[in-house]
């Protein structure tokens, strides 16, 4: 067995290895997507009560107005807007632009920071 097989790890630590910036914006949209999909039926129920009757309107709006919800909310808010900026980036590098390795840590800079700007313009709204 060559020395190299012998010094790898035999457990994936993500604390312990060195990841750059684009592998963990990478997980990011791992996470956020199954985020987005375990809550979708959450958010179909909150769908149905918004445009049910006037009653189950006033439901929505007791639900969604508190803190908790908000909360939960804006984690969503953050996993959408974060998960279509990278699908957007993932496009790009599918057609070739910006798979240098300057470009790449930029992009994925830009998808960090568009997404938590859009993140706080929209959660104001919320809140």
């Amino acid at each position: 067995m060559s020395e190299i097989a012998k010094r790898r790890p035999k457990y994936l630590n993500l604390f312990e290895i060195k990841l750059p910036l684009p592998g963990w914006v990478s997980i990011l949209h791992r996470v956020s997507g199954a985020g987005l999909f375990l809550m979708l039926p959450a958010l179909i129920w909150l769908l149905s009560l918004s445009l049910g009757s006037p009653d189950s309107f006033e439901t929505f709006k007791s639900v969604v107005g508190h803190p908790l919800v908000k909360l939960i909310l804006l984690g969503l808010m953050w996993s959408y807007l974060h998960h279509f900026c990278m699908g957007i980036r993932i496009l790009l590098l599918d057609m070739h632009i910006g798979i240098e390795k300057e470009q790449a840590w930029a992009s994925a800079v830009a998808v960090l920071v568009v997404s938590l700007a859009l993140t706080v313009l929209l959660g104001v709204k919320l809140w």
